[in-house]
């Protein structure tokens, strides 16, 4: 956590967050563009905000985009503002907020954490179901090889679809699939509304990429939701479940037990 206040100490760190948080996933050439500021001084600036795990860093070809981690933001809160009453930490909680809620004009998702594990135990916990049970509520059925076929279980409801299907799978590594066929059932059981369910079912399918990297005796894993259009109503979904989900699975493994259940609804389901 040390390095997380040194970071977020530096007004020029402060503003390059503020621009993330404007906009994801900038290059350096714009960030030093939008904040008329130094391309050695920021690349020093962005150094320090990766090594706090503050931003996470994208490759799209040759091009490296940053994007805004909620992550350490999130360890600091649940850690501390139990502590102290709430009004003495508004700034934290503020600035918690602005890392979550990134504007709905981005198409894609980015967030990363580090977690006390092996990638074999967290590769179990992405696929297994006795895992993903406890900590997403949901079960997976599949072989888990590349083009085979997801079935999602969440709750009661049964999701079925030829296009859910396994988009890589290398073990403890990399995994990235589709994601689920938002069926009337599927909504029911989410209370959610017939609008809501006609905007979502009309959307293209979008894909979930998790990233798996050891680190020592941690594993750095990288999330990643992609191919949303503008104004993406699964996109407004997920963005709180995940980080929700991400921290339970992080506690799961780290204490044995999941966070307690949040509500359904805002899980990335």
């Amino acid at each position: 956590m040390d390095e997380v206040f040194k970071a977020l100490a530096d007004a020029s760190r402060r503003r390059l967050l503020d621009s993330l948080n404007a906009r994801n996933g900038q290059s350096l050439r714009e960030l030093c563009a939008g904040l008329d500021m130094a391309r050695q001084s920021v690349s020093k600036h962005l150094a320090v905000l990766e090594s706090a795990n503050l931003v996470t860093p994208v490759w799209r070809g040759r091009e490296k985009l940053h994007y805004l981690n909620a992550a350490p933001i999130n360890a600091i809160s649940e850690r501390w503002i139990s502590r102290y009453h709430r009004e003495r930490v508004h700034v934290l909680a503020d600035l918690k907020r602005a890392l979550e809620e990134e504007l709905m004009s981005d198409l894609e998702f980015v967030y990363t954490n580090y977690i006390n594990t092996t990638p074999e135990r967290l590769w179990q916990a992405l696929t297994d179901p006795t895992f993903t049970r406890r900590y997403w509520g949901v079960v997976f059925e599949s072989d888990w090889r590349v083009g085979s076929t997801m079935v999602w279980e969440v709750g009661s409801v049964r999701i079925a679809d030829h296009a859910q299907v396994v988009l890589e799978a290398d073990p403890y590594r990399r995994l990235s699939y589709t994601w689920h066929t938002v069926t009337p059932e599927f909504a029911a059981a989410h209370d959610t509304g017939d609008g809501l369910v006609a905007r979502m079912a009309a959307e293209p399918r979008s894909k979930v990429t998790f990233e798996i990297e050891p680190l020592g005796a941690t594993v750095r894993l990288t999330v990643t939701h992609d191919g949303f259009e503008p104004g993406s109503a699964i996109r407004e979904g997920i963005q709180h479940g995940w980080p929700e989900l991400l921290s339970s699975l992080k506690s799961l493994l780290e204490t044995g037990e999941p966070l307690p259940s949040p509500d359904p609804a805002t899980q990335p389901a």
